[in-house]
């Protein structure tokens, strides 16, 4: 499906100056004017054209990304991270390549690219050194009954529970966290709409309407917040709509500072 009615403006694919390191799985980048720093923050981002990750670096002006494609499904950077050492190596390599030491860590996922997030997050080591999360329109889960409705869906919890492990700490100021939705509804499995329900109950939390404009001239039809945790959700049940969101990093990376 593709609507007509709203802008969907896209950047234009103009790499940022800077470092790049070809790492054993991702990329690293380093904007230029960072390249000499000692220490550096690092967010690590899952799906997605690199150089849409790149220029979300480069803007911020204050951090390196290391960018990993993977595949189509979540199932894919699921599978990749299961490998509970991958993670670790891959920073290790990033700093043995430039001489830098990252941190603070943040993980940032746009669509299918949450697999790879939940995998990470469910090793307590890892756990404990990210300290930011933001999922753009890409939290999604099964169906108990294997299909929705026929109103409310139940959801399987088990690749839920691990973000709102993170969720709850993020309510209480121990992370960070930003989760955005649209309205695309898959049908197969539970909707980004259907999982952030899910996660706003959880937590306690109602949603506030309201209407105004966001990154990449979306527009934001409710929130939810408290503490470090922030919840958006946007108009829109169409790929261009999905697609919005990723191009929106560099806005969306600022909030989560």
């Amino acid at each position: 499906m593709v609507e007509h009615t709203r802008a969907h403006p896209r950047l234009l694919q103009e790499p940022p100056r800077g470092r790049r390191e070809q790492l054993t799985v991702g990329a690293l980048f380093i904007p230029a004017k960072l390249e000499k720093a000692k220490r550096l923050p690092l967010f690590v981002h899952f799906h997605g054209a690199s150089w849409v990750a790149e220029i979300a670096a480069a803007r911020s002006g204050r951090t390196a990304v290391i960018s990993v494609q993977t595949g189509s499904g979540s199932s894919a950077y699921a599978n990749q991270f299961s490998d509970r050492g991958l993670f670790d190596a891959m920073l290790r390599e990033a700093a043995e390549k430039t001489g830098i030491t990252f941190g603070p860590i943040s993980l940032t996922a746009w669509s299918a690219g949450h697999g790879a997030i939940r995998e990470i997050l469910s090793v307590p080591g890892y756990y404990a050194r990210v300290q930011k999360v933001l999922l753009l329109d890409g939290l999604h889960a099964g169906y108990v009954k294997g299909k929705p409705g026929p109103l409310e869906s139940e959801l399987e919890p088990d690749h839920l529970e691990i973000f709102l492990q993170f969720a709850r700490d993020a309510v209480a100021g121990r992370k960070t966290m930003i989760v955005t939705h649209s309205e695309i509804f898959p049908g197969t499995f539970a909707s980004t709409t259907e999982t952030a329900d899910w996660l706003v109950a959880q937590l306690g939390l109602r949603r506030r309407a309201i209407l105004r404009w966001g990154p990449s001239k979306t527009q934001q039809l409710s929130e939810a917040r408290s503490g470090k945790f922030l919840l958006m959700g946007y108009a829109g049940n169409s790929a261009p709509d999905h697609v919005d969101e990723f191009h929106g990093l560099s806005e969306y990376l600022k909030l989560l500072r």
